[in-house]
């Protein structure tokens, strides 16, 4: 069922990023970040309430909080810098940066949770890493806005490092709780991570600016948001961190068609040849 899970959570993972990409375009990306993931919030509790009850937190040992609320921190930060990518640049070649948390997730799955590595893992890993490398070489003939030509990189990446980050903390602190109890306590550290951020830089007054059509895609990135998650972190819940990792990064695959269809975002040879890499990598870990 894990594997169910893993690819449910690409799924709507790659329907957020689409979403999100229309939401954040007449807004700030902070302010859009903290927005969805009140409705996340809302979103997760829900679900958890609905799966596991009125939750106990008493039996809740200080470790598992200590991971889950590491593991928000984690993604708050991963999402400030995604959706601060995704303003700057086209989801064609931020996506590709942010799913290259694969390979640091793998590495750290093996380090610290003693998951197997051999060489069908490694062989995986650089094809993936090589389609990485060509979804995200400048295309020719293309001109991009002065102020995200490099910081839309630099994001991305931060982005795809905090990812790797939350996995792997993620995995630890769902051990032994409920899959959707664990996310949606994870999710409160996340709103105000995101909160934060966007008060101690004067964003909040953007809020009376945002009209109704990206209200609209914001509210429904969350919900899609939400769904991931929860899909997601069932799978970690009885799954190998560093085989979930890399189904859930073929979000980039719905991704990349939403971009096409609906933001008529177009892919290079070179773009498409590394789509086929990172696919081809990621499903032949399912073998090895």
């Amino acid at each position: 069922m894990w594997i169910l899970f893993a690819f449910g959570s690409a799924f709507f993972a790659g329907l957020t990023a689409i979403l999100a990409k229309i939401g954040i375009r007449n807004m700030d990306s902070d302010l859009a970040t903290a927005l969805r993931t009140g409705v996340v919030l809302i979103f997760a509790w829900l679900m958890a309430f609905l799966t596991a009850g009125v939750p106990n937190f008493s039996s809740i040992e200080p470790k598992t909080l200590l991971f889950l609320v590491l593991s928000g921190i984690s993604t708050g930060a991963s999402w400030i810098c995604y959706f601060k990518a995704l303003q700057l640049g086209d989801v064609n070649k931020v996506t590709p940066i942010d799913k290259s948390s694969i390979l640091l997730t793998m590495l750290l799955a093996f380090l610290f949770l003693g998951e197997p590595l051999n060489w069908g893992k490694a062989l995986c890993m650089v094809l993936i890493g090589a389609g990485t490398f060509l979804m995200i070489e400048k295309k020719r003939n293309t001109e991009e806005p002065k102020a995200g030509k490099h910081g839309w990189m630099f994001y991305a990446v931060l982005s795809a490092v905090f990812a790797a980050l939350t996995t792997i903390l993620g995995k630890i602190g769902i051990e032994h709780i409920d899959s959707n109890l664990g996310t949606a306590i994870r999710t409160i550290f996340v709103l105000l991570m995101a909160w934060i951020i966007v008060f101690t830089r004067g964003k909040q007054k953007g809020i009376r600016q945002i009209d109704t059509k990206s209200w609209f895609f914001l509210i429904f990135s969350g919900v899609a948001t939400g769904l991931s998650w929860l899909c997601y972190y069932r799978a970690l819940q009885t799954g190998q961190a560093s085989l979930v990792a890399p189904i859930d990064k073929l979000s980039i695959l719905f991704t990349v068609a939403f971009s096409w269809l609906f933001l008529k975002e177009k892919l290079t040879w070179k773009s498409a040849a590394g789509l086929v890499l990172i696919v081809a990598g990621t499903l032949l870990l399912l073998v090895f």
